[in-house]
């Protein structure tokens, strides 16, 4: 007998299933993760946000702690947010409070701005915000206080599709530009004063033009999730600039989409991010984002109420264990959420893969990453974070990229992240600024310094860090994403010109901020003017920018720029800017003649990369031949001529050396990198085949690569190997083949 299937019309639909709120032909899908609520309602609103009216749908229990409803007739644009109802037991890590309005950790939008009163707070505070967080529930509503979630179509976007033009650069050819979207532009004096500021300027043919002239293929974002500032900032009339204190992983931060955008809606918002990729993407850009799903905006026990705490403070954050009931904080924010857990799991990878599909964007820098990959027992470089994100169909092919350590025990996990994971290189920073700047620092006072050896593995790829798995070496020296500045910590300009911090700005009598800056003055703290008395130390500082910057995009690895380290960009001595949203913190695109300089510089040395393949190798040097009877792809040389050997790497007062690399052609790229590190001027036997004619490329003194011009003021262009040549000192050259 024939077996005949019951017509579709029979069966019962399909329950929701998915976290957030889906748009439906017939109104929304509604699933929250909330296990030990007793109850949960949605709630709609309507009105005035300062007295919004509301309409409360309860949601129906699910499996594995979901609660869920299809509601009909609820249409995009729609105002929405939370209640949950359960025990107010906070000794044992239960905090439901129904007079909290809660956002959607899912929301693809919000609107509104968090207040700081007293009705933010799911326990008892006063008017100075300080109260028993173990005390009663605080009875006031807080509908009117906290950013409301809307209803937003995702499939119902205007433009086109940018995960359709994503360019796909490989990981050997890539060059990331870390940048603030907001402060990239804020000054930019070509760039439309109705733009500057938002997404939309990304995609400005000056930024883009910039861009492109330096050599910049990904363009690495600070945190564009939507965000908050913190109590004690706003007390302090300060508001969080870098934007690590996350208030929902989908919606992007309104405050940096343009004024007619936000006027429209979240989803006018969202469709601003999506064409800025999209045109990123055209012009050849990447676009990677800075996300941060270690902890959120809610601070510690005594801090706001607003949405993961309400939802289930027990289950989302990490907890000692004990009772009264303490966060386990290993980010040093307050809280930390559990990863343990397999719903802060799926609701990492699930804000991944929308940010992925839906915006464009081409892979992630995920901040603080160890606490992702944090279980009971610790970090695990087989933890269900990792594996699920390295598997994915639609984020294994992403460029992910770790910051490698938390404040946790054992947080310092540099090298140890599975493939195809690449992390940033904390060791190449402190080699390059301890080489360059901490020991000539220490050398002008008559101490010793470090040996060359730590630089030279930098300088190779950081195989000691990288080269570990199986098999072995399987990552590249790509996965060493190298870096001499970041957002966090002094600009290059600054790293120059101080020696101490100077953060009074924050608000925190000089206490924040790192005090390991591995950073020299040259001898006065500060800037200097052409008429001040210390005005001589300005060029020696010029020049050892131009070490630094050459020195990070000549490594092997990838490397990463901080923006406006190619144009000089000073925080005035501020190595802990995250709460300065003003002039000190933005980029300044008025050029003096050594920044213009700098620019230049900096475009050639990026050219000299992408035009050499043996300054960006796909694999690990071997020091064996490139192919049957050829050069080695990695010798290293001393000032005279001779191959370093164990002793010369272990003698510290060896402070210059050469480092000849070879990529297989035809013809063979050789490129042989002379290093000076001494205070000394050093005379030099260039190393290499006698055979094969050696052309100037570059020299750390030029002030502008034009300088080569008319035979260079500071030697020869032309020589072979054998030849001497004198370095002056604190400088390095580049000699490619003629």
């Amino acid at each position: 007998m024939e077996r005949v299937s019951a017509p579709p019309a029979s069966r019962p639909p399909r329950p929701p299933h998915r976290p957030g709120v889906h748009v439906t032909a017939t109104g929304v899908d509604v699933v929250v993760l909330a296990p030990h609520a007793t109850g949960v309602d949605l709630c709609l609103l309507d009105g005035p946000p300062d007295a919004p009216t509301e309409r409360r749908v309860p949601l129906e229990r699910a499996h594995l702690g979901l609660w869920r409803a299809s509601v009909p007739g609820v249409r995009p644009g729609q105002r929405y947010g939370f209640r949950a109802h359960g025990p107010w037991d906070p000794a044992r890590g239960l905090r439901y409070n129904p007079a909290k309005l809660l956002v959607d950790p899912y929301a693809r939008g919000l609107v509104g701005e968090l207040a700081y009163g007293p009705e933010t707070y799911g326990h008892v505070v006063g008017e100075d915000l300080a109260g028993d967080p173990y005390g009663p529930p605080d009875p006031r509503d807080s509908a009117a206080h906290v950013p409301h979630a809307v209803v937003v179509d995702t499939g119902a976007l205007p433009g086109p599709d940018p995960a359709a033009n994503r360019p796909g650069t490989p990981w050997s050819r890539t060059v990331v530009y870390e940048a603030h979207v907001k402060g990239l532009t804020r000054l930019h004096p070509d760039v439309p004063p109705q733009l500057r500021g938002t997404y939309a300027a990304l995609a400005h043919p000056a930024v883009l033009d910039h861009l492109l002239a330096l050599g910049v293929t990904a363009l690495e974002l600070l945190p564009v999730h939507a965000f908050t500032s913190e109590p004690h900032l706003v007390e302090k009339g300060l508001t969080n600039y870098w934007g690590y204190s996350t208030l929902g992983f989908y919606a992007p931060h309104a405050a940096y989409a343009t004024a007619a955008a936000r006027e429209a809606g979240p989803a006018a918002v969202l469709a601003e991010v999506r064409s800025a990729v999209h045109a990123l993407h055209e012009a050849g850009i990447e676009v990677l984002l800075d996300v941060v799903y270690n902890h959120t905006c809610e601070g510690g026990l005594p801090g706001q109420h607003v949405a993961w705490r309400g939802l289930d403070n027990a289950y989302y954050y990490r907890h000692l264990g004990g009772v009264p009931a303490a966060y386990d904080d290993v980010t040093g924010t307050g809280n930390s959420l559990d990863f343990s857990r397999t719903g802060v799991v799926a609701t990492a990878l699930d804000s991944l893969r929308y940010w992925a599909e839906t915006v464009g964007v081409d892979g992630f820098r995920f901040d603080l990453a160890v606490t992702l990959g944090r279980s009971h027992d610790g970090f695990r470089t087989d933890h269900a974070t990792l594996v699920a994100a390295a598997s994915d169909p639609v984020l294994g092919g992403l460029k992910l990229v770790a910051e490698p350590w938390d404040v946790g025990l054992g947080g310092w996990r540099t090298g140890q992240f599975p493939p195809p994971f690449a992390e940033w290189n904390d060791r190449f920073r402190n080699a390059v600024r301890s080489f360059w700047l901490a020991d000539p620092g220490r050398a002008a006072q008559g101490l010793p310094g470090h040996r060359v050896r730590d630089l030279a593995t930098r300088l190779s790829g950081s195989v000691d860090l990288f080269g570990h798995g199986t098999p072995a070496l399987l990552r590249g020296p790509g996965a060493s994403v190298n870096y001499v500045t970041a957002h966090d910590g002094f600009t290059m300009a600054d790293l120059v010109a101080y020696n101490h911090k100077h953060n009074t700005a924050n608000g925190e009598q000089n206490r924040d901020g790192s005090d390991d800056n591995r950073s020299w003055n040259h001898g006065v703290e500060g800037p200097v003017t052409p008429d001040s008395p210390a005005a001589d130390v300005a060029p020696l500082r010029r020049r050892s920018i131009r070490n630094l910057f050459a020195t990070l995009v000549l490594a092997a690895g990838t490397p990463m720029i901080t923006a406006g380290d190619e144009i000089g960009r000073t925080q005035q001595g501020n190595n802990n800017a995250y709460c300065q949203d003003n002039e000190l913190s933005w980029v300044h695109w008025d050029l003096s003649d050594w920044r213009a300089n700098q620019l230049a510089t900096a475009r050639h040395l990026l050219a000299l990369r992408r035009e050499h393949p043996a300054l960006r190798p796909e694999r690990f040097y071997s020091g064996g031949p490139v192919r049957e009877g050829g050069p080695r792809d990695l010798a290293w040389y001393g000032a005279d001529g001779a191959e370093f050997d164990h002793g010369r790497w272990h003698d510290a007062s060896i402070r210059t050396f050469q480092m000849l690399r070879v990529a297989p052609g035809p013809p063979d790229d050789h490129v042989l990198l002379v290093v000076n590190g001494a205070l000394a001027a050093i005379e030099v036997t260039l190393a290499g085949d006698s055979a094969l004619p050696w052309r100037l490329a570059w020299d750390s003194l030029w002030e502008h690569p034009a300088d080569a011009d008319a035979g260079g003021p500071h030697g020869a262009l032309h020589a072979r190997a054998g030849d001497a040549a004198t370095l002056e000192p604190l400088s390095m050259r580049v000699y490619v083949l003629a």
